[in-house]
């Protein structure tokens, strides 16, 4: 085996380099939650969570520059601001940020997206021209726009979420599985829905070793 090959990614380390530190604060904050009628409790173990959200995430990162050979831009900037705001969740005791986090990530991919959608810049062929070869420059241009838009939904369905589901009600840990069993699910979905559009502009599926790795980032 090559150096190449031993770097070379694989899907299901991708999938845990991306959600690993998700299911680490799922894991945390269930196992700290005094549930009931206890919102000290609560709080308590949603920052008890959020500090274990940030040091997995730091983690993955570290973990993808050795394993990999590299840190893609999406995973610093999403490491970057879930150590932002998982610090002020902590410093500050508020739940409040560590839920409007992903808000923020979304509508940074959707702005950065349809402007460069709009200049004629295909901001996902930098991110992801490995994973989808052979489409053309058409193709990148509408895939930015189809995830442009997407991310506004997300970033949408985040805010509705967060406004029902908090701390302050009771429903963090709702809002919380919404990450896992609804935005998961959603974004893979999304992202096999785009392939009949590339497949019409080029994609070609030929000498490929392992099936499509790369997405857009979730979360």
């Amino acid at each position: 085996m090559t150096e190449g090959d031993k770097r070379k990614p694989s899907g299901w380390l991708n999938v845990l380099v991306d959600y690993g530190p998700l299911i680490v604060f799922l894991a945390v904050f269930k196992l700290s939650d005094p549930g009931g009628d206890d919102m000290a409790g609560t709080i308590a173990a949603i920052i008890r969570g959020t500090g274990a959200f940030v040091v997995a995430a730091v983690a993955a990162l570290v973990f993808s520059r050795v394993k990999f050979g590299r840190v893609s831009p999406m995973l610093w900037l999403s490491t970057a601001l879930i150590v932002g705001f998982g610090g002020l969740t902590v410093f500050l005791g508020n739940p409040f940020w560590v839920q409007i986090k992903p808000t923020v990530i979304y509508l940074l991919f959707a702005v950065s997206l349809l402007i460069g959608y709009a200049r004629g810049t295909a901001l996902l062929q930098v991110l992801l021209g490995a994973a989808f070869e052979g489409v053309d420059q058409a193709g990148w241009l509408k895939l930015s726009r189809n995830w442009g838009l997407f991310f506004l939904f997300l970033a949408a369905l985040n805010e509705g979420l967060r406004h029902f589901y908090n701390a302050d009600n009771g429903g963090f840990e709702t809002w919380l599985w919404a990450k896992l069993w609804v935005f998961m699910p959603l974004s893979f979905l999304f992202t096999f829905s785009q392939i009949p559009m590339l497949l019409r502009h080029g994609l070609s599926f030929e000498d490929r070793d392992e099936p499509l790795q790369d997405q857009p980032p979730t979360d």
